[in-house]
């Protein structure tokens, strides 16, 4: 679902000055249009991520930066695995 920056806002909970904070140091990397950003679920779930780790957690900015990166390329090893599976097994008959 794509939503709004104030939609995005409500769903998250959190205020504008973090959201500006966390796009700036491109903890979140909203899909900009001619007239605003718009986020996805993907970006809800990572904010939710980012508010625990920060909050329940007491992580500092900077294990954000690490652990988000980790996350990161998590996702994108499995996505190469999935293509990779993909284009080694044969589709069953």
């Amino acid at each position: 679902m794509i939503m709004t920056k104030q939609q995005f806002l409500s769903s998250t909970e959190i205020e504008v000055q973090t959201l500006e904070f966390w796009i700036e140091q491109q903890w979140l990397v909203p899909d900009r249009t001619a007239v605003d950003v718009t986020f996805s679920d993907t970006d809800v779930a990572r904010a939710h991520l980012i508010r625990d780790l920060k909050g329940d957690l007491g992580v500092n900015d900077e294990g954000i930066d690490v652990i988000l990166h980790l996350v990161d390329q998590l996702h994108g090893l499995r996505r190469a695995f999935a293509h990779l599976h993909r284009d080694i097994v044969p589709p069953s008959r």
